[in-house]
């Protein structure tokens, strides 16, 4: 699982956190990220990848 990509898309952004929704799973709840941990230049409508325990934007 940890080497699988994952594909999200930012919900919204609240603070020092992030709301990510998966591209591939429209019932699945939002996942909290803490924003230090994603890409500076990121907003919301941002498309993200995870990956190798990093995300990264697409």
């Amino acid at each position: 699982m940890l080497l699988d990509k994952i594909y999200y898309t930012v919900h919204r952004l609240d603070g020092d956190y992030a709301y990510l929704v998966r591209e591939d799973d429209s019932a699945a709840e939002e996942k909290c990220v803490a924003r230090a941990l994603l890409p500076a230049e990121l907003s919301e409508g941002s498309r993200l990848l995870y990956e190798m325990l990093e995300y990264s934007l697409i």
